[in-house]
């Protein structure tokens, strides 16, 4: 009996580390306000970046801003695909879209007015970024942003573009 209980203390375990891992199945908005649900977020084994932001959040728009300036770049040399999802609420989430195109960001960008997404990911505080290897592990994750900081990130990217192991 002892046994199976550690067992199944262990597989529970096993379960939680695994599940916290992987990106759970939510479902948020584009920017048309249409559905789309997290499991569909991939990128043909490529590593994916994803940053939580908000319209109000300074540090959130300096650190999306940094990295549109050499994102083709970064593309180009690692195959990462960057999605920002905003946490602006319902009142403010039509403020997304012409903010975005404002900045002329290239990313995909989605919207979780009612923060669903941000709570199953354990987002506290924006911004909140996430690096997620070519088989959806979640591999590295950073909260707030200081100038600088995207260079700490392409460089973590290019190890998981390349296979290579990271601590976080």
């Amino acid at each position: 009996m002892k046994n199976i209980v550690v067992a199944i203390v262990c597989f529970g375990l096993a379960s939680l580390g695994f599940a916290q891992n992987n990106l759970p199945a939510v479902t948020i908005q584009d920017m048309k306000c249409g559905a789309f649900n997290t499991s569909q977020i991939q990128n043909n084994g490529k590593p994916i970046i994803i940053s939580f932001w908000a319209t109000w959040c300074k540090p959130c728009i300096a650190e999306l801003t940094a990295i549109a300036e050499n994102y083709e770049d970064w593309k180009s040399e690692t195959g990462v695909k960057i999605i920002a999802i905003s946490i602006d609420d319902a009142r403010n989430v039509a403020k997304v879209e012409p903010f975005v195109n404002g900045k002329s960001w290239e990313y995909e960008v989605y919207c979780d007015p009612n923060g669903d997404f941000k709570r199953a990911m354990s987002v506290n505080t924006v911004p909140h970024t996430f690096l997620i290897d070519g088989q959806g592990n979640i591999v590295w994750q950073h909260n707030s942003y200081n100038p600088g900081d995207e260079d700490e990130l392409l460089e973590l990217t290019k190890k998981v573009s390349k296979g290579e192991k990271i601590s976080n």
